[in-house]
């Protein structure tokens, strides 16, 4: 019997991550996981003060994740993921201290845990990472209208997707493959999803 697989979908905030997630859990009949948003009791106060709010906010998704792939590997099933943990330590926080949004004090104390974390954690067998230019990312934000999301700063997005083509460079955990989300509409045509599922069987599976 083949072992169960575990895929994470990762990118910015705005880059589809939810959507390919659920399509893609339809099309093979993966169990989906989703970011814990809508019972997050950080998120609304971080987006209206993310000084005060910064180290909280990732200390909860640092938890919740950890959690998450803690299940996954017992569960025995096939699944996917709406981002993974590693953008939370490699990407968010390093960027909300470089902002002086978070001290250096609580970064430090963050990324030691974090780094307990992960060396207790197996990595995903596969990371799709959605990679999205700052005007798409808008376009998408405004799209499906979350209140919270209203106050994101253009060059807020604009640092993340700097940190995540950094991320994606160094990444060697395992199996990565990249979508263009500029050019590849998954969420609206069938025809470029199916692009996306072909490349993801060929990850997984090799090609026949």
């Amino acid at each position: 019997m083949e072992k169960s697989k575990h895929i994470a979908v990762a990118g910015n905030i705005g880059s589809g991550k939810t959507t390919l997630t659920r399509q893609l859990s339809k099309h093979f009949n993966w169990d989906a996981h989703f970011e814990d948003i809508d019972d997050n009791p950080y998120l609304n106060d971080f987006y209206l003060d993310m000084q005060r709010w910064s180290f909280n906010l990732q200390i909860y998704f640092l938890n919740s994740r950890f959690n998450q792939m803690l299940s996954f590997r017992k569960s025995g099933k096939a699944l996917i993921q709406d981002r993974t943990i590693y953008e939370d330590a490699y990407i968010f926080a390093p960027n909300l201290h470089s902002m002086g949004l978070m001290s250096t004090r609580d970064f430090e104390n963050y990324f030691t845990l974090f780094t307990l974390m992960s060396s207790l954690i197996q990595p995903p067998d596969l990371i799709i990472y959605l990679r999205a230019s700052v005007p798409t990312l808008v376009r998408q934000i405004q799209k499906r209208g979350r209140k919270y999301e209203e106050n994101i700063r253009l060059d807020y997005l604009k640092r993340l997707n700097e940190r995540y083509e950094a991320w994606v460079e160094s990444y060697k955990l395992s199996k990565l493959l990249i979508i263009d989300v500029d050019t590849n509409n998954f969420s609206d045509k069938p025809e470029d999803l199916s692009v996306v599922i072909d490349r993801v069987n060929a990850e997984l599976h090799g090609l026949f």
